[in-house]
């Protein structure tokens, strides 16, 4: 909900997207939970928001979700909703 970024599963958050600027160089980011061990954000106020969550695809859904199994049509709706074309930067092989 406004004015929180990111994607919101009541109020919890599954998915964070943040941007960094400084030194005259912007930094993007982007955080899927998709089998994230939950527990370690019980030692922190997640992104500095008193009284909300974080939860993953794995919690929500009630099964085990691997990063493997959401990537590709992650990246697939990612070009889509912003219209680009994304172009990896590791060598194949």
């Amino acid at each position: 909900p406004p004015p929180f970024t990111g994607v919101w599963m009541g109020d919890s958050k599954l998915c964070a997207i943040g941007v960094h600027c400084g030194n005259h160089i912007t930094s993007h980011g982007l955080a899927l939970n998709c089998c994230t061990d939950l527990s370690w954000f019980d030692h922190i106020v997640p992104c500095g928001l008193e009284g909300k969550g974080v939860t993953s695809l794995s919690h929500e859904l009630g099964q085990h979700v691997a990063v493997n199994h959401v990537l590709e049509p992650f990246l697939d709706s990612f070009q889509e909703v912003f219209d680009c074309t994304l172009v990896s930067s590791e060598e194949p092989g």
